[in-house]
């Protein structure tokens, strides 16, 4: 028997995790601007980022289809992001993984 997949609870997966995608890049563009981001937050940030990204890869194709349909609604790079993080290629990779800049470069080379 299939899992039902609870669609609006999958939606707010990715709507937070583009969300918080863009304060990440945010803050790591400008360090100085928030001093309450210490280390423990930051850490406590990628910790909820990486969820609701698993979130969305165990909704499966669904999961896939919320997040082009919110990149569609909103062509922009927090959505861009989750959308490309939900790829085969990325599959099991987690924000600390990442190359910023790389992933910035391809943000910037999409959306223009």
């Amino acid at each position: 028997m299939a899992v039902p997949v609870l669609k609006d609870i999958v939606r707010q997966h990715a709507e937070a995790a583009a969300h918080l995608w863009n304060v990440y890049d945010w803050h790591l563009l400008n360090p100085d601007d928030n001093p309450d981001m210490d280390e423990e937050r930051i850490g406590r940030l990628i910790e909820r980022l990486d969820a609701h990204l698993d979130g969305l890869r165990i909704a499966g194709a669904d999961g896939i289809a919320i997040a082009e349909d919110r990149y569609a609604e909103f062509p922009v790079a927090g959505e861009l992001f989750v959308l490309r993080m939900l790829q085969p290629e990325a599959f099991g990779l987690q924000i600390a993984d990442l190359e910023i800049d790389g992933v910035r470069a391809y943000l910037a080379a999409k959306i223009g």
